[in-house]
């Protein structure tokens, strides 16, 4: 047999060579170094029997990612060995160990368990030992096939389900592989790799990370398994980096903080995916459709308003009922006629427009609103403000020709960076989803054609537009491809925030058309943009990005006045009073509480600006101030501290420079 190497040399091997072989055969350097493979571009380790005639590279240390993902799959068998040796070791049977499935997943590996006792955390530091020790002992991998009927007839003598279902539902002819640790008396799981080729290859900086819950493959009426979680990376550093992402993470949980800080409520008797606002809440969601409107308005954007439900025809007419119903919350029939509540605004947007006539000369026409819709989530997905069942939606349709679309698209794509500025977003991505041939009238509008002919506008737009993007299959709107942008916060959370789509075919359901420069009837494109989400994502996600430290503009409280003693509560609510006419958010705390818990309780509640007032203050018409974000004064004349937040309120800065700088 052959295979061929990058550089496009032929290597001559023996039938049913591995990766390690050709290794060999290329240089015993190569030998010693080797980890991995790719072949035919798809990962694969050392021990892998090599199909004839592919295209074969070996992975070494230098491909840092590759060698990771060999690592982690590894560690995750080294896990299953390290929970099998602690429960025989405390007298359990061996087979009544039963091991679900134990895959790779961004920055570590899991393992599922059905096991004779329920694991604690504490049982994590023991199992972490060994695993050590399992490393230290290099003990070598060796891969092996053996036929399905005997692999079941392993497992079923093993009492174990969950490998037996595993291999009965691999189709007809699929290779059925086993990996072995340690030898014949080692540890053996079904698995088809790919690994690294001892144990001793894996990296030491790993971290079991807890305990948890799982339904076996996912369902809800299957039983229910322990999942073992880790973590493992390249360095030291990066462990201790992630480590402290995750720590982060917790402190600035958008659930967590927007309790502490007054936020929002989800409450039972209202029901679960549905947030109620609270007033400083509210001052966020005012804020950011205040910036919406600004920004929509000076980009030529018309405000509309819809109804929050509608008859069953015009989700029929639109076609989103056949894909969305699911999403949708039940029809309420009355009068013989069947509603939906809202789930989207475009179907409603489509009737304004065939509303009047229209003319070439009115397009584009870009449609915006900030109405309520309401989808029901699985209550497994809901979390917080990140997954809910009634959202705010920053919401247009931009109708236009086909000429006029690359400018278009990258007008929305401009909008979504200049919010980006705003917000301090430094790190995302673009992802272009097209959609996938085999989901024609299934998944997608059944429009081949039509399909290709609108990705290739879109990916055209992105390059002539200067913009980074990645290409995804199978993720595109039912309607036509789209852009979707993961973004990530301060800590690297990762958030789908905006997005673009092109619709293609829903217009021509609604028979909206207009009058061209030659008196024909054309059906016009429509562009659905959403750059900031739903309202309750986007907060979400500011929450968390900000640890609830909001710029100026953005706090629901901007300035709290402490005034020192009680002969200062009436000046303090007259500076309230004016700070309050000049357009700043400002509260007086004439709680009794002694000065310095007034301080804290300001800081708590992460208000920008803290006004400490008292004789000296009051009769020199000045403010002592401490800042979140820039040094504490004192002696400032009121006027000047006052135009100072109000002109950086006005210009939404970021973070606010010190006074006079």
């Amino acid at each position: 047999m052959h295979v061929f190497l990058p550089d496009g040399q032929r290597l001559d091997l023996a039938h049913g060579a591995t990766a390690a072989d050709a290794a060999a055969a290329i240089g015993p350097g190569l030998a010693r170094a080797a980890v991995g493979a790719r072949v035919d571009g798809a990962l694969a380790d050392l021990l892998t029997p090599l199909p004839e005639g592919v295209r074969l590279a070996i992975v070494t240390k230098r491909d840092a990612d590759d060698v990771l993902t060999l690592q982690r799959h590894t560690l995750a068998h080294v896990l299953a060995q390290a929970v099998r040796e602690a429960l025989v070791a405390e007298g359990h049977a061996p087979d009544s160990v039963r091991m679900g499935i134990g895959p790779v997943i961004e920055h570590g590996f899991y393992y599922d368990f059905d096991l004779p006792r329920t694991l604690t955390p504490e049982d994590l530091e023991d199992l972490e030992a060994r695993m050590r020790a399992i490393i230290e002992a290099r003990l070598p991998l060796r891969r092996y096939e053996v036929p399905r009927d005997e692999a079941l007839a392993h497992w079923r003598a093993q009492g174990d389900p969950y490998k037996v279902e595993l291999i009965e539902d691999l189709p007809e002819g699929v290779t059925i592989s086993f990996y072995e640790q340690g030898g014949g008396d080692g540890f053996t799981d079904l698995c088809r790799g790919p690994h690294v080729p001892s144990t001793g290859d894996v990296t030491p900086h790993f971290k079991l990370m807890s305990v948890a819950g799982a339904y076996w493959r996912g369902d809800e009426t299957r039983p229910m398994m322990q999942r073992v979680y880790g973590v493992a990376f390249a360095t030291a550093e990066e462990l201790e980096h992630h480590l402290w992402q995750l720590e982060e993470a917790r402190r600035r949980d958008h659930r967590k903080l927007g309790a502490e800080l007054d936020l929002y409520v989800l409450d039972e008797d209202v029901g679960p995916g549905l947030p109620l606002w609270l007033p400083r809440g509210a001052v966020l969601v005012e804020q950011i459709e205040r910036l919406a409107k600004e920004m929509e308005e000076a980009a030529g954007y018309q405000q509309v308003r819809t109804p929050h439900v509608s008859k069953e025809q015009l989700f029929l007419k639109s076609g989103h009922l056949p894909y969305y119903a699911d999403s949708m919350y039940p029809p309420m029939e009355l009068e013989h006629v069947r509603y939906y509540m809202k789930p989207m605004n475009c179907p409603f947007h489509h009737k304004i427009f065939a509303a009047r006539p229209r003319s070439y000369r009115d397009l584009p026409l870009r449609l915006s609103e900030y109405g309520t819709c309401y989808r029901y989530e699985d209550s497994g997905a809901l979390m917080g403000l990140m997954r809910v069942r009634s959202m705010n939606m920053n919401d247009a349709h931009i109708y236009c020709t086909e000429e006029q679309f690359e400018a278009e698209f990258l007008a929305v794509v401009d909008l979504y960076l200049r919010y980006f500025e705003l917000f301090g977003i430094e790190d995302y991505v673009m992802r272009f989803s097209k959609h996938a041939p085999d989901g024609l009238g299934k998944k997608y509008v059944d429009e081949p054609e039509l399909w290709l002919r609108t990705e290739e506008m879109t990916r055209r737009a992105l390059q002539h537009g200067g913009i980074n993007f990645v290409e995804v299959d199978d993720e595109a709107a039912f309607y036509g491809p789209k852009i979707d942008v993961q973004i990530r916060s301060a800590i690297g959370r990762e958030f789908t925030l905006a997005t673009n789509q092109v619709d293609f075919a829903v217009p021509a359901r609604f028979d909206l058309n207009y009058i061209d420069e030659h008196n024909q009837r054309r059906t016009p494109l429509c562009l659905h943009r959403a750059p900031l989400s739903t309202h309750e994502r986007l907060i979400g996600f500011l929450i968390e990005h900000f640890a609830g430290d909001f710029p100026l503009w953005l706090a629901p409280e901007q300035v709290r006045i402490v005034p020192i003693a009680d002969r200062h509560v009436e000046p303090a609510r007259g500076l309230q009073a004016r700070f309050r006419a000049a357009g700043l958010r400002s509260e007086v705390d004439a709680s009794n509480e002694r000065m310095q818990a007034k301080i804290r309780d300001a800081e708590l509640y992460k208000v920008p600006y803290t006004v400490i007032l008292g004789d000296k203050e009051i009769e020199a018409e000045e403010v002592a101030f401490r800042s979140r974000q820039e040094p504490e004064r004192r002696g400032v004349p009121v006027a000047v501290f006052e135009a100072h937040l109000v002109e950086h309120a006005r210009l939404r800065t970021l973070s606010m420079p010190p006074l006079g700088g």
